[in-house]
């Protein structure tokens, strides 16, 4: 079995983690860089991205009008259709941009974010509420993490999705308030349904402009009584209920965790790796430093993180696409539909599963149709090129595969003599899968 150099087979593992792969040109420029300038490239990189430059968002039609119950069948099904329509081409316009980009982190953590403030469009109605929260995610997700926060309690597809728009002080509804503490901010077993209810009422009040899209405080729906919220007694309202959540030490752990599983590992980190995290998290909640000592941490550079993650199907088809230069198009969107993660449609609140749940007989099946697609619109001749028993190792160098076992290696080599099927065998293959 022939393996990647350990270097390069160090960075490889290191662009899965904070991308999406490298391509072979780019662990050669990673490789004459070393690990630690890598690392800072990827977390701060200088100037613009020139692939996000290349991928601008999609200029939405004005939105579709809302009908009502009176409206005829033609009414309806051409409201669906618009919908639908902008809908899709906000899903292409992010695949393509996570293909293009050169300065992967933004994407993937826009991603990791997007499962964790988990919205969907399916509730939404609105093309455009939604790109503009995938820009908050992409813009605010490498700083103060209370910044965030602060900014998605005032999103609007936020407020629609968890029905915070109906949430008054006469009535307060206590979703947003409820995932808010639990699933954003500072997770289970750190509060009492008396902080629920406490804290929806200073979320009281907030109602969106759909003509526009903007989020308003209407002041007369707002509870402006005290409030206690964590034994903080206070007229608290949406931000300064934040600033009191995030600054608890629940929620530095919370996050920190909630990362790290998303990038090293799916356990939480041991107590030492903790401090070293929570250190780097610091009082500024910097998301971008934390990041940063993760990718540098022992642990994450250590064998027992390498391939300890199961490829997102986002993730693995972003990978396959960008190692293989190939442009996303429909089929793409139905791939991913199949594996069941299309972006702006998180299942739940919850958002995505991870793990051995996309190992699925069904998931195998759609990843290798996929497979068998992408091979095909591929450009293959760097493999065509070469003899059929080399062609193993360079399809492992052209997808980042570290190694293949010796059961891959006997599949691969029977399928060398066809370019298309080795590639779609490798594709699929465990090595390519797992992260």
């Amino acid at each position: 079995m022939v393996a990647m150099d350990s270097t390069r087979a160090e960075l490889a593992h290191l662009y899965r983690r904070a991308g999406f792969g490298a391509r072979p040109e780019e662990l050669d420029a990673a490789l004459d860089r070393g690990y630690q300038a890598s690392v800072d490239l990827l977390v701060a990189p200088p100037g613009a991205d020139a692939g996000a430059v290349a991928t601008p968002p999609p200029e939405l039609d004005a939105e579709p009008r809302r009908l009502g119950k009176q409206s005829d069948r033609a009414a309806k099904r051409a409201y669906r259709i618009a919908h639908r329509e902008q809908g899709e081409a906000l899903v292409q316009w992010w695949l393509a941009r996570m293909v293009a980009v050169d300065q992967p982190l933004a994407e993937k953590l826009a991603l990791l974010w997007h499962g964790h403030w988990a919205t969907s469009i399916r509730k939404v109605h609105s093309a455009r509420l939604m790109l503009g929260q995938n820009q908050t995610l992409r813009s605010l997700g490498v700083g103060d993490f209370r910044e965030l926060a602060r900014a998605m309690v005032r999103d609007p597809a936020l407020l629609i999705w968890l029905d915070a728009r109906r949430n008054s002080k006469t009535l307060p509804n206590e979703n947003l308030s409820r995932e808010l503490i639990e699933l954003f901010t500072l997770g289970i077993g750190h509060y009492a349904e008396d902080d629920v209810r406490e804290a929806a009422r200073a979320l009281t009040g907030w109602r969106i402009d759909r003509r526009t899209g903007a989020a308003r405080l209407v002041a007369a729906l707002h509870d402006d009584r005290p409030k206690t919220v964590l034994a903080h007694t206070g007229d608290l309202d949406d931000r300064s209920l934040v600033d009191l959540l995030v600054a608890q030490q629940a929620s530095a752990r919370f996050v920190v965790t909630r990362l790290w599983q998303r990038l090293v590992l799916p356990t939480p980190p041991p107590d030492d790796v903790m401090g070293r995290l929570l250190a780097a998290y610091g009082p500024g909640r910097d998301v971008r430093a934390l990041v940063r000592a993760m990718l540098l941490d022992p642990v994450f550079r250590s064998a027992a993180a390498r391939h300890a993650l199961v490829k997102q199907p986002i993730e693995y088809v972003v990978g396959a696409l960008r190692a293989l230069h190939v442009h996303p198009a429909a089929p793409v969107s139905v791939a991913l539909l199949r594996l069941g993660q299309q972006p702006f449609q998180p299942p739940s609140v919850g958002g995505w599963p991870a793990g051995a749940a996309w190992l699925s007989t069904s998931a195998a099946q759609a990843r290798v149709k996929f497979a068998q697609w992408v091979a095909r619109q591929a450009d293959l001749s760097v493999l065509a090129h070469l003899a059929p028993a080399a062609r193993i190792d360079a399809v492992a160098r052209l997808l980042s595969v570290d190694a293949w076992t010796p059961r891959t290696r006997t599949a691969l080599a029977a399928a060398s003599p066809d370019v298309e099927q080795l590639v779609t065998l490798a594709l699929v293959a465990p090595e390519y899968v797992v992260n």
